[in-house]
This record gives structure tokens, C-alpha cells and sequence, in this order.
């Protein structure tokens, strides 16, 4: 009886052990997937990223370029300013650069979509503050506010025909999927245009 009990407690030793040994292989095995799922995620979101900022560089090169670093623009905006109320219009800067993408898609909307463009051309002298490494136009960015730091870029500034500034619109509140509002942007428009 000793003999089969001490069987008995053998086999069940032996039993619980090799339990315990798979129990331990199956958690190695899931840590282990879980590790191999996380690089494959890791990877795929690398490779996700580069493939974004090779779709955006392509985009980039190929939009019309509409601000100048070299451009002095202090004395440009006050030559825009007279031109304004000459004109009896307003004055709509749009600051950004040539390396953002929002900005050289609103610049290129606004371009290529004609009921924009004529309320643009009949209400407005358009002028692109350029802010970049090369020229960050500081003094005139800073009598403005610096509303780039602020909003982001694009940011628009909209001054009457005296040169006050009236308006800072951040372009966010404009955008509609990867591009911008039609009805936004026009309302935006014609809510500052000298006439409204």
C-alpha cells in the first residue's frame, strides 16, 4: 500500500511539474509573440511614417511656391497697404512657407478654384509672409502678435485699408479632410472684405 501510495504521489509530482513547465513554455511563447507582434507594429508604423513623408515631399515639389525669404516684407506690406485703399480693399497675408504643406494646399485652392479666387481678386491684396530658417521675419511677425506660435501655420491676417490689423484667422477651424472647406474658406472670405 506504501509502495502504490508513494506511486501515486510520484505520478502526481511528476504531473504538477510538467503542468507547471507548459504553463511557464506558453507564457515565454505568448511574451514572445506579443514582442514579435510589437516590433511587426513597430515596423509597419515606421514603414506607414516613411511612406507619409515621401507622399508629402512629392506633394510639396509639386506646388506653386508662393513665398519669398529674400522679399522684404515689411516694407512690401506697406507698399500692399497703399495699393489696398487705392483699391478699397483689404489686405490678406497669409504666413506660412514653402515647406508647409497646409500652406501651399490653401495657396493652391484658393488658386485653382474660381469662386474663391474672384472673391480673393475682388476684395483683397494677397500677400505671402514668408516664415522660415532662412528668414523668420521676426519684427514683423512680432507686431502682429506672432500668431504662428499661437495657430500654426498657415495662419492668415487680415488688415483694413489703414494697414490695423482686424482680424487673425486660425486656418484649422478652414480645413475639410486633407485639404480645406469651400464654404468655410469662402465665408471666411467674405466676412472680412471691406464691403461686409
Amino acid at each position: 500500500m506504501i509502495d502504490m501510495n508513494f506511486k501515486v504521489l510520484a505520478f502526481s509530482s511528476l504531473l504538477i511539474t510538467s503542468l507547471a513547465c507548459s504553463q511557464k513554455t506558453d507564457q515565454l511563447k505568448t511574451q514572445n509573440n506579443v514582442k514579435d507582434k510589437s516590433l511587426i507594429v513597430k515596423v509597419d508604423s515606421t514603414a506607414i511614417l516613411e511612406a507619409k513623408k515621401k507622399a508629402a515631399a512629392a506633394e510639396i515639389a509639386k506646388l506653386p511656391k508662393p513665398y519669398n525669404d529674400k522679399e522684404n516684407a515689411e516694407a512690401k506690406i506697406a507698399e500692399l497697404v497703399k495699393q489696398a485703399k487705392k483699391e478699397n480693399k483689404n489686405v490678406m497675408i497669409q504666413a506660412g512657407g514653402n515647406w508647409c504643406i497646409w500652406c501651399l494646399r490653401f495657396n493652391n485652392y484658393v488658386q485653382t478654384t474660381p469662386e474663391l479666387k474672384e472673391v480673393v481678386d475682388q476684395n483683397y491684396v494677397y500677400y505671402h509672409l514668408n516664415y522660415s530658417p532662412e528668414n523668420k521675419n521676426v519684427k514683423v511677425f512680432a507686431k502682429y502678435d506672432n500668431p504662428g506660435a499661437k495657430f500654426g501655420y498657415p495662419v492668415f491676417l487680415v488688415l483694413d485699408q489703414n494697414g490695423k490689423l482686424i482680424h487673425t484667422q486660425d486656418s484649422s477651424v478652414l480645413e475639410d479632410g486633407k485639404g480645406y472647406s469651400l464654404e468655410k474658406t469662402k465665408a471666411f472670405f467674405k466676412e472680412w472684405s471691406p464691403k461686409s
